[in-house]
């Protein structure tokens, strides 16, 4: 009797256990607790929105999905994404115009391969409501010819070319932080300075695309790599190096075991940071 006891204590324990365990949590960059609404909020009152994700990680996918649902009827929406590139942009429109089928877009665009499962619910969404989805990256042979030759090899690119990648020279600053991360994480690495400078190019690529499709008295959200708009720099950097008043707030994605408080590495990383449990199952 007593062993039966036990067992139906011990069931009933670890229930609840489970019913209590968080999947992620949400702070601003000081590190205090915040909700989903509030992040709503604030990005209702932005002109855009940077999103960043680890890329496998399915809640932050989940939950740009969930932000882009509670925006659409309350703000005039634009979407973008670093998943899809600039000269994909024809193809991506004709599809959300129902010109070209799925099996069309996956064919004639570069489509990462968790496209139908992280990606595709987002672009569908702005096919359903008729909504702008900016391809906004680089094109990739142009970063590896950085990655290769440095940024003078984007000169020698014919004109009609040139239109993909943000205008030229691009300047940045190689003492990002996040830049300098980078370099240090590669100390014995051939070429490393050019593997800074293609993600510069990613960048600049990207927040271009973000100013030249924006609009007036809209909100456009971008779904991108955190890496690439952490600690306001990357993206977020050239964005207000072009528009210095534009209002811009940041998401960042991390990963921890403990959801009740915010690592101290990550204050100040974004206006809000979702934090998941790094137990969390991958979608690559």
């Amino acid at each position: 009797m007593r062993k039966a006891t036990f067992i139906i204590v011990l069931f009933f324990t670890i229930s609840l256990c489970a019913q209590h365990k968080k999947a992620y949590q949400l702070f601003d960059k000081n590190g205090k607790k915040v909700s989903f609404e509030k992040v709503v909020k604030k990005a209702k009152e932005s002109d855009v929105v940077l999103f960043g994700e680890f890329h496998d990680n399915p809640i932050a996918h989940w939950l740009q999905l969930a932000l882009v649902k509670e925006l659409q009827p309350q703000v005039n929406l634009i979407l973008g994404a670093e998943m899809l590139e600039r000269n994909d942009q024809e193809v991506v429109n004709q599809y959300l115009k129902g010109g070209v089928t799925e099996k069309a877009l996956d064919t004639l665009a570069r489509l990462w391969t968790n496209y139908k499962t992280d990606y595709k619910p987002l672009v569908d969404f702005a096919k359903e409501h008729q909504l702008p989805f900016i391809a906004t990256n680089v094109p990739r042979k142009y970063a590896r010819l950085v990655n290769k030759k440095g940024l003078k090899a984007l000169d020698t690119l014919p004109e009609a070319e040139k239109r993909w990648i943000a205008p030229l020279p691009i300047v940045f600053d190689e003492n990002l932080s996040q830049y300098k991360k980078m370099t240090e994480s590669l100390p014995n690495h051939k070429g490393k300075e050019n593997i800074i400078k293609a993600q510069a190019v990613k960048d600049a690529t990207m927040a271009d695309a973000i100013v030249k499709n924006r609009k007036p008295n809209s909100v456009f959200v971008h779904f991108n790599g955190t890496y690439h708009s952490d600690f306001y720099e990357g993206i977020y950097w050239f964005l207000k190096r072009e528009e210095p008043k534009l209002k811009v707030i940041t998401i960042a994605t991390t990963e921890q075991v403990d959801l009740s408080k915010l690592a101290k590495e990550a204050y100040g990383q974004a206006d809000f940071i979702l934090v998941v449990d790094e137990d969390m199952t991958k979608t690559l």
